[in-house]
């Protein structure tokens, strides 16, 4: 088996996550956490979504974690993503947690905001 390396580009993975808390460049996170281009960032959580609007010249898709279960995003502000031009994608955050990861080593445009399990 090759196993190859694993590189972000500067941006930090997602290296663990818990009840209440993310862990991000070694760094403990309580709560709610927006994961932008520049860094992580604590979130108020929905409906606030200005932090990631501020980011769409950088950001092609915003992966949001509901929590330990999917929910719905109110319609208006899914009109608000795409007004700024930015995608977005409804999951737990546990697999939104993992997609995050894969797409940022692939080196792709994206952010999420991580509502905790």
């Amino acid at each position: 088996m090759r196993l190859n390396e694993v590189i972000f580009g500067g941006r930090v993975p997602i290296e663990g996550y818990g009840p209440g808390f993310f862990r991000v460049g070694g760094a403990i996170h309580r709560g709610p956490l927006a994961l932008l281009p520049g860094g992580p960032q604590p979130w108020a959580g929905l409906p606030e979504i200005e932090l990631f609007l501020a980011a769409a010249a950088a950001v092609d898709v915003v992966f949001l974690g509901m929590g330990p279960e999917i929910r719905p995003l109110d319609a208006a502000l899914r009109s608000r993503f795409d007004a700024a031009g930015i995608g977005v994608e409804i999951m737990a955050t546990a697999p939104a947690c993992r997609t995050y990861n894969v797409l940022l080593a692939e080196g792709r445009r994206i952010a999420a905001g991580l509502l905790p399990v």
